[in-house]
């Protein structure tokens, strides 16, 4: 069976990232961001969507996280896309419930080839450390415009704002690894009516 592993290198003004993922991984990450928060969350799609993760990026923090937190959801999304391929044999949607404490979060998604991104969560404080909160949804909008899918992402209750977001990072980890799993019963076949996707 073909290997479902990309590299891909993002190189701007503002950012040069490198993402290295392999679908059908062990857990393994290795991490360097620059944003020791992001660091922690990408930990988790790794070792909860078993898939072998590298994110490296050197970027404008001195000015604002958001760019590198917004170009590494990019190339993480360019690189899934490109791991994935053509999505035949694929279960195609994935789902997970993942709670942490007081903390309940649901992740849906679709690899669909239309990008589109359902975020609620309402967050009462502003900042985890120094992590501005408004960027999680900015890294998962970065993510479904390049990966081509449909991701609707529900807290659906918490107080402690550190654990909502890693309850969303661990049940997209989950979803991912559902959606990209192959289907024994349907090897080969295209998961649409379509046809395509």
């Amino acid at each position: 069976m073909a290997a479902r592993t990309a590299d891909v290198t993002r190189d701007t003004f503002e950012t040069k990232v490198r993402v290295s993922l392999n679908l059908d991984g062990t857990g393994k990450g290795q991490f360097g961001s620059g944003v020791p928060f992001l660091d922690h969350m990408l930990d988790q799609i790794s070792r909860h969507g078993v898939v072998d993760l590298e994110v490296h990026c050197n970027g404008d923090i001195e000015i604002d996280d958001h760019h590198t937190v917004e170009d590494i959801g990019i190339t993480f999304g360019q690189a899934v896309a490109k791991a994935v391929g053509d999505k035949r044999g694929i279960m195609r949607y994935g789902h997970a419930y993942v709670p942490l404490d007081e903390s309940l979060s649901r992740v849906v998604i679709d690899f669909s080839g239309r990008p589109g991104l359902h975020f609620n969560c309402d967050f009462v404080r502003d900042r985890v450390g120094s992590f501005d909160v408004d960027l999680v949804s900015e890294f998962f909008q970065g993510f479904v415009n390049h990966a081509n899918v449909t991701l609707h992402i529900d807290n659906l209750r918490g107080k402690n704002e550190h654990h909502k977001i890693e309850t969303i990072f661990k049940a997209f980890g989950r979803a991912l690894r559902f959606a990209c799993e192959r289907d024994p019963r349907q090897s080969g076949v295209m998961p649409s009516t379509k046809g395509s996707l």
